[in-house]
């Protein structure tokens, strides 16, 4: 698998965040892309997530932000609870790296199809948890920027440590 290429510089707004959101999203499909689900599920130091766990976590987000938060379509397929608040990390024994990745990238096609066409300062359906205000379009992008690229640095960190792979993505 090839790596991502650096999104363009230039662009309208709405071109700029949707190269960056895929850019992000196609980053964690590279970094998780050949591990084995026993490296994949490995916990490193006092840390209760892994490599696998951070893709199942990124799937739950993007449903949570974009069909639940935004459309306001509930999302009844999380694996957290009230008492297992931290479930979306879980792995269990039927999932596999294939499946994982599948899910996460119907996650992001679900996301895709829910934000097309819509305006970026159009509104949330659902406020935030934080602060039970409606967020718009833009911030959810942005959100999901910055969590996926920060979740995607973690993998790629994980993935070092675990099995040395380290394929560094092009310079911006």
């Amino acid at each position: 698998m090839e790596p991502p290429k650096y999104p363009a510089s230039i662009g309208t707004e709405r071109e700029l965040l949707e190269a960056h959101i895929e850019f992000c999203r196609q980053t964690v499909i590279y970094k998780v892309s050949g591990i084995s689900k026993i490296n994949g599920i490995k916990r490193l130091g006092p840390t209760s997530t892994s490599v696998l766990g951070l893709l199942r976590h990124l799937t739950e987000v993007e449903y949570w932000w974009f069909q639940d938060r935004f459309a306001g379509i509930p999302f009844t397929d999380s694996r957290s609870s009230d008492s297992e608040p931290d479930g979306e990390f879980i792995i269990t024994e039927t999932d596999t790296v294939e499946s994982l990745i599948q899910g996460y990238e119907m996650a992001c096609e679900n996301s895709r199809h829910i934000s097309k066409g819509k305006s970026l300062d159009e509104l949330a359906f659902h406020p935030r948890p934080s602060d039970n205000k409606a967020p718009s379009l833009r911030w959810i992008y942005l959100h999901l920027i910055d969590e996926t690229a920060r979740h995607a640095g973690h993998i790629d960190i994980y993935r070092e440590l675990l099995d040395g792979k380290h394929d560094g993505l092009p310079a911006s």
